[in-house]
């Protein structure tokens, strides 16, 4: 019997269990976690709300009748309602400030408040006392509720994660498959999986049932659906559009792109920035120097200024805590990068964390690989010169039959063109390129393949990679998008391709020079003319051919070396062997990288669609956090600063002040949630 789907209205997360009123699993799976925060969470708000409110009304009542409350009862009866609407809203901050002191966390923003309020009360001013909380309270439901707003952004653009897997699992009782919807976390390898039109994928698996369309813009930006048919990979993350599909389970959720991809975003805002860490350590020294100032500034005055009033200088000294609050910066600071963060993953932009923000405005140089990164890295043919003794067809036929089990790309583009042409290839061999008899096949990974096919011994791969077997008569120059054969030990000829250059190339390089990117250089291991041609075409002035991996990283190790310092080094790779590099580089920018693990792992940025567009807006997006950051530090210090001059002078109260505060953090918290709610035109136009 297939298990209920019990759907909490509140959250997208779908639950699965049999009864929702005995479900142990609600309060213990990753979604029953989620909604039980998230209901939390809506609880905690309308308790906020509620004691706000009351204690709004109390203090309002209390302002009204105060004059009556004083003649009926004394000086003092107005403290009853007052303290009544202190406590009902200020006991949050009271009851934090005391739990801190306990673990010796004493200088932070509940400490300043509940020391400030309740200095008024001591003072004689209960009204103010109560708005301190009331205006404190406000503000921290408000600023919670924008940073809510901005990690749901962030969400919804990263809205990957399947809800559920449809697992099927033969059953004798059954007679044949029982379904059974489960959390994408419990599916194990080899497990079959159903998806329907209208539901992800859950995780990577091979399709053995099933035809119809996917839609994978979610992962690799590209806006034409993807046709799914038995043998065919899949992602999880994919759309069905049509058709229904069950795949074979080839990897945990857990090792899937998508989880990769979520894991890495929620990792980001763990990465600060430089920027961060020093607001971070400014306040962990500004309270405490902020409260002995105050301290002085109540004590000092009365023992050395004839005819000064300790409550004065107190009240002055409280007006003083209120306003120096840090809050505005800690909490507007890392929103504005989170809004970064999640202003470029809105364009298909993984950034690792907020130092790679910062580290792209510092850009100095940009090193490019070519194939893969500046190429569409997908060869075609492009001309079949055989040696004397053998035709084209031939040698055709005879490399798309050894080559058969490579990936390497120029077998991909000789096993596409055989495939094209194979019933002409049949003709001329009076047998399908595919079905000639393959044996004692054998690979050397950077070399080349060889094999017995038909009888005959086929070598095929580098120039290289033929003179280790002992064959003569070979070209004096090589191509690394060439392929050379020799069959029963005679060279047989070569089998060239081209990779086009990728649209947008052009434009992405004049892009970075425009954004004040200094040198812009392609490090490739193609050969001289190869790569001199791709560099003109892409608008790249300097480039380093005939590289191995190894000399990619020297290279980047020398262009390092010549910066000014201060600047940072890009390297821009396809992710596939390139770790190395992009590890070294200051920030590695992996291109289309989502399949590589390594790839993640090494680099600070990825470009999901692999659009090399992305890399100069990703540059502008930085410059615009950076300047919404700047804005809110030079604004909240500069307001903080007025305020406690007046505040030391006496020319502030502390409703002025505790207003002054929470303006001030508001203010903050809307600029920096304009990163991440601005439409692209906006963000790069800054």
């Amino acid at each position: 019997m297939k298990n209920e789907i019990f759907v909490e209205q509140q959250h997208k997360e779908t639950h699965y269990c049999d009864d929702s009123s005995t479900c142990s699993s609600c309060s213990s799976c990753s979604s029953g976690r989620a909604l039980n925060d998230e209901a939390e969470r809506s609880q905690e708000e309308r308790s906020a709300v509620a004691r706000m409110a009351v204690s709004g009304l109390l203090l309002v009542l209390s302002i009204v009748f105060t004059p009556w409350l004083r003649s009926w009862a004394g000086p003092w009866a107005e403290y009853f309602p007052l303290s009544a609407a202190y406590l009902i809203v200020g006991y949050p901050v009271l009851l934090g400030a005391f739990r801190d002191i306990l673990r010796g966390k004493i200088f932070n923003e509940l400490f300043l408040m509940a020391i400030a309020s309740l200095g008024a009360m001591a003072i004689g001013e209960p009204h103010e006392a109560v708005g301190v909380m009331l205006f404190y309270s406000l503000g921290e439901l408000l600023q919670e509720k924008a940073v809510r707003s901005s990690r749901r952004s962030i969400a919804k653009l990263m809205d990957l994660r399947p809800e559920f897997a449809r697992v099927l699992r033969l059953s004798a009782a059954a007679g044949g498959h029982e379904e059974y919807l489960v959390s994408p976390e419990d599916v194990v390898i080899g497990d079959m999986v159903e998806v329907r039109p209208g539901e992800r994928v859950p995780l990577d698996g091979t399709i053995m049932e099933g035809k119809g369309f996917l839609d994978t813009s979610s992962l690799t930006g590209e806006s034409l659906p993807m046709e799914g048919e038995p043998g065919k990979e899949l992602r999880a993350g994919y759309l069905s559009q049509s058709g229904l599909f069950r795949l074979r389970v080839s990897a945990p959720f857990g090792q899937s792109s998508v989880a990769r991809i979520l894991s890495l975003v929620e990792q980001a805002s763990e990465r600060k920035a430089p920027t961060e860490k020093f607001i971070t350590k400014f306040a962990a020294v500004y309270t405490p120097f902020v409260v002995i100032a105050a301290a002085l500034l109540a004590i000092v005055p009365p023992l050395i200024i004839p005819g000064a009033l300790f409550s004065q200088w107190l009240h002055r000294a409280l007006v003083l805590l209120v306003i120096s609050c840090p809050c505005a910066l800690v909490i507007s600071i890392p929103l504005g990068y989170f809004g970064g963060i999640g202003a470029a993953s809105r364009h298909k932009i993984l950034v690792k964390g907020a130092g790679a923000l910062d580290s792209l405005l510092k850009l100095d140089t940009v090193a490019f690989d070519k194939t893969g990164t500046l190429t569409e890295g997908r060869f075609e043919l492009k001309e079949v010169l055989p040696a004397p003794g053998f035709e084209a067809a031939e040698l055709l036929a005879l490399a798309a039959s050894v080559e058969r089990y490579s990936s390497h790309p120029l077998a991909l583009a000789i096993q596409r063109a055989a495939e094209q042409d194979s019933l002409k290839l049949g003709a001329v061999l009076n047998v399908l390129p595919a079905n000639l008899e393959l044996v004692e096949y054998k690979e050397e990974r950077g070399m080349g393949v060889s094999a017995l096919v038909a009888g005959r011994k086929v070598r095929a791969g580098s120039l290289a990679f033929l003179r280790q077997a002992g064959i003569g008569a070979l070209p004096d120059t090589s191509s690394n998008s060439s392929v050379y054969l020799a069959v029963d030990s005679r060279y047989a000829g070569f089998i060239s391709a081209f990779d086009k250059l990728k649209d947008g190339a052009p434009e992405a390089v004049a892009g970075l020079k425009k954004l004040g990117v200094k040198k812009v250089i392609m490090l490739s291991g193609d050969r001289e003319e190869t790569a001199a041609r791709i560099a003109a075409e892409a608008g790249i002035n300097e480039y380093v051919a005939g590289l191995l991996p190894e000399d990619k990283l020297a290279m980047v190790e020398s262009l390092k070396a010549s910066m000014p310092d201060g600047s940072s080094l890009a390297f821009v790779g396809d992710g596939m062997n390139d770790a190395p590099v992009l590890a070294r580089a200051d920030l590695g920018i992996a291109m289309g990288g989502l399949g590589s693990d390594a790839a993640l792992e090494a680099s600070d940025i990825v470009i999901m669609d692999d659009k090399l567009s992305r890399l100069p807006d990703a540059i502008r997006i930085a410059a615009f956090t950076r300047g919404v950051v700047v804005q809110n530090i030079v604004f909240t210090l500069g307001i903080k600063a007025g305020f406690l001059a007046l505040g030391a002078l006496g020319m502030a109260s502390m409703w002025e002040a505790v207003i002054a505060d929470v303006g001030v953090a508001l203010l903050a918290v809307l600029n920096a949630a304009r990163v991440s709610r601005a439409k692209y035109g906006e963000a790069l136009k800054g």
